[in-house]
């Protein structure tokens, strides 16, 4: 062999180990922390899945699933293949759950090496101590909770495989789909609207008093009538102890001064569950977002050309963290605020549910030290907005309690007794950083002056208000994570993704950042609820993500977990199909040109709009971004159509009446006789002052918004963002345009230099 053959036979020799991460974006982070001795290749996520088409699994055989490598990774599991060959070692990292663990063995079992070169390793951050020590402690994949995750796929598959057809035969829409946790999600959602709708508003008043004690004012309110709580129905009643208060016979005298100093302690970390909700009400975030932000903050943010893991793994249900994480912000808190802000004994935490999922730390920074305000110039506004919050909520739970000075005053007078409370922080602690809370605590410089058990006081003012019971609120995606949390369905891997996919399916949809059933949902629901009580049941899929813990912890066997389920689940999904009938979905609306009620359907590319319940004889579709005009449309009394206004307009073709009708798209018009058809313009009347030629008429921009324009476009572009009146400025001469406030109706002049204003006053009459 010559000298060169040797050379090259050295230089092919296996030196470098292989990690093969899921997500490309944590690569770089990794492959600063490890080295050139390792390479950093990512699997994109899962490599192989049950096949689309089919079940996947034989039921006959032990629930024995067969996977298939994606399609569009099979050239990544073909690099992974080359590279690993080529490795002395290789290390698994994806991410530290169930999900992780199962594409760990997803992608062992595409590798074509021995067994003794692959090892399993895991990190909850991406910092240089986390990650080498997961190098220097790897194990082997724990193939519980692989079992756990590929049991929860199954069951997930079977339901979604096997009720779908159900949806499909009795709404006539092969797009809908059903869930083993969507469709309680959705659940939780319909029964909040049918509360909603069934909820009677009861009236009652409170009644609120200015107290004088020396020159100095503070509010009280009355609380009790003869020694028991009050409750004030009616503005009646209301009136009549009003008059008693005001009565000169009436005295105020304090009954009783309460001091008290309590102490509030910070709360945990952050789960995934509460970091949804604090991003929710604090930074206005969706839940997805909020995850995604997270993963970008967990991976690795280039600082200074090196990229960094800011944060801990934020798919979590634990609010433990590590020896470490104490130690280091021990260490900032007492070099950064003093030692009357970090408490005696370390604040620990536990959860209430002792059967966490992968219960691996809270989130938390990764490195205290980078203060948010330190770091802001390397990132995103969004990441800095997550970061920020993510970081004080932490540094709080590890701070000394605040202290409140709580003062309570009560006043007897007569036969009512009033209360005044307040209080104050002594010691802001841990609020230093964050407050849970929605409102700040009240200073009492708000001005309960000092008082003494026997002063007297004087009444200066009496307010009654009036109230009513509110509803409950309709869910938002944060409170819907809540509800689901309380209720022990899904896990923290699968909140973004159940309300992603209600709202997908149109199930769902979004009304000022509150989620809100769609007809289709109530449907779906209702048919689900109805047919299949058991997968629709809280405790039912609860216990069954408590089965799923239970074989990831070596409590339970994963195919007696499926056997138990598919038996009795199978039974009625066969009666059920052997009875299943066409379900109409009518809608609250009726047919503008029939008057007939309007049905919900599904067009074949999947969109929903309404369709009259004449059809064939009626064809009027209406879509459902139209429903305003066809409220238009409807009204009188008990839903009676209303007749559309009248058009003084003649048909080009044949010379006919034109009347207006309500289509897919909006109004139209059309020929009594000829049926010819023509889009509707509302025409304002006024003569347009640029070209003198055309009319202007209303219009919509691309993005929806009206405004009125010459009829003559693109020949002439005149436009105006307000309606003309038809009036010129006696100032300037130019067009006056309608103009809305809280003040009224005026008339406003077109040109912006000109300061002409009058009011519109309605006619007399």
């Amino acid at each position: 062999m010559t000298a060169t053959a040797e050379k090259k036979t050295v230089k092919s020799k296996k030196e470098k180990a292989l990690v093969i991460v899921e997500s490309p974006a944590k690569s770089k982070t990794i492959k600063k922390i490890l080295g050139d001795g390792f390479q950093i290749e990512a699997s994109f996520g899962h490599v192989r899945n049950l096949p689309d088409n089919v079940l996947g699994f034989d039921v006959h055989n032990d629930f024995q699933p067969t996977y298939v490598i994606i399609p569009e990774k099979k050239k990544v599991v073909t690099k992974l293949n080359d590279m690993a060959k080529r490795s002395d070692k290789i290390y698994l990292a994806s991410d530290p759950d169930r999900e992780g663990e199962a594409i760990a063995w997803h992608v062992r079992e595409l590798l074509e090496v021995p067994d003794e070169k692959v090892f399993r390793i895991e990190f909850n951050e991406i910092t240089p101590k986390a990650v080498k020590y997961a190098v220097e402690h790897s194990r082997q994949i724990d193939m519980d909770r692989v079992k756990a995750q590929q049991t929860r796929q199954i069951l997930d598959k079977l339901v979604g495989y096997k009720l779908s057809p159900v949806l499909w035969k009795q709404l006539g829409n092969y797009r809908l789909s059903a869930g083993r946790v969507q469709s309680v999600a959705l659940r939780m959602i319909c029964e909040r609207e049918e509360e909603i709708e069934a909820f009677i508003p009861k009236e009652y008043w409170s009644i609120h008093t200015i107290m004088d004690k020396d020159g100095k004012l503070f509010e009280a309110e009355v609380n009790k009538y003869k020694g028991k709580k009050i409750e004030i129905n009616n503005e009646e009643e209301a009136n009549k102890i009003k008059e008693y208060l005001l009565d000169p016979q009436t005295e105020f005298t304090v009954e009783k001064v309460t001091k008290k100093t309590t102490k509030r302690k910070p709360t945990a970390p952050f789960i995934t569950s509460t970091l949804q909700r604090a991003a929710s009400s604090k930074l206005g975030f969706g839940v997805s977002k909020t995850m995604q932000v997270a993963q970008k903050l967990y991976e690795g943010i280039e600082i200074d050309g090196t990229p960094v893991g800011l944060i801990t793994y934020m798919r979590t249900d634990s609010v433990r963290i590590s020896d470490d994480a104490h130690e280091m912000a021990k260490t900032f808190i007492l070099d950064n605020y003093g030692e009357k802000y970090y408490p005696s004994t370390t604040n620990v935490y536990t959860k209430g549910k002792q059967n966490v999922q992968d219960a691996h730390e809270a989130i938390r920074p990764s490195y205290p030290e980078r203060t948010p305000e330190s770091i802001k110039q390397y990132l995103q506004p969004d990441q800095y907005k997550l970061y920020k919050l993510i970081w004080e909520k932490f540094m709080s739970s590890q701070m000394a309690p605040a202290e409140i000075a709580n003062k309570t005053i009560d006043i007897n007078a007569g036969d009512y007794n009033l209360k005044a409370g307040t209080s104050k922080i002594l010691f802001d602690g841990f609020l230093k950083l964050y407050n849970d809370a929605e409102e700040d605590e009240k200073d009492a410089d708000a001005k309960i002056p000092d008082l003494e058990q026997g002063d007297k006081v004087k009444c200066k003012e009496i307010t009654p208000k009036q109230h009513f019971t509110q509803p409950p609120p309709r869910y938002n995606e944060a409170s819907l994570v809540k509800a689901l949390e309380e209720h022990g369905i899904g896990r923290p891997s699968t909140y973004a993704t159940i309300i992603t996919v209600i709202q997908t399916r149109k199930y769902v949809e979004k009304k000022d950042k509150a989620l809100v059933p769609t007809l289709l949902g109530r449907t779906v629901c209702k048919q689900l609820v109805t047919q299949f009580a058991n997968i629709m049941d809280y405790k039912f899929t609860a216990g069954m993500e408590e089965k799923l813990d239970k074989i990831a912890e070596k409590k339970a066997v994963w195919n007696i977990v499926l056997k138990e389920f598919y038996t009795p689940f199978m039974e009625v999904v066969n009666s059920v199909m052997k009875t299943a009938q066409k379900v109409v979905i009518e809608s609250d609306k009726k047919c503008p040109n029939c008057g007939k009620v309007m049905l919900v359907k599904t067009s074949r590319f999947g969109t929903q709009f309404l369709g009259c319940s004449g059809y064939p004889e009626c064809k009027t579709i209406i879509s459902l971004n139209n429903l305003t005009e066809l409220d238009d449309a409807e009204g009188g009394e008990d839903g009676e159509k209303k007749e559309l206004p009248a058009v003084d307009e003649k048909c080009e073709k044949c010379g006919g009446e034109m009347t207006m009708k309500i289509g897919p798209y909006g109004k139209y018009l059309e020929c009594k006789e000829c049926g010819n058809r023509k889009k509707y313009i509302r025409s304002t009347g006024v003569k347009c002052p640029k070209c003198g030629e055309g009319v202007i008429v209303e219009k919509k921009s691309k993005y929806g918004k009206v405004f009125f324009g010459c009829n003559k476009y693109p020949t002439c572009s005149y436009a105006l963002w307000d309606e003309p009146t038809g009036n010129t400025c006696p100032e300037c001469g130019e067009l006056l345009l309608k103009k809305m406030t809280k003040n009224g109706e005026f008339e406003v002049c077109s040109n912006k230099t000109c300061s002409f204003k009058r009011e519109i006053k309605a006619p007399e009459g």
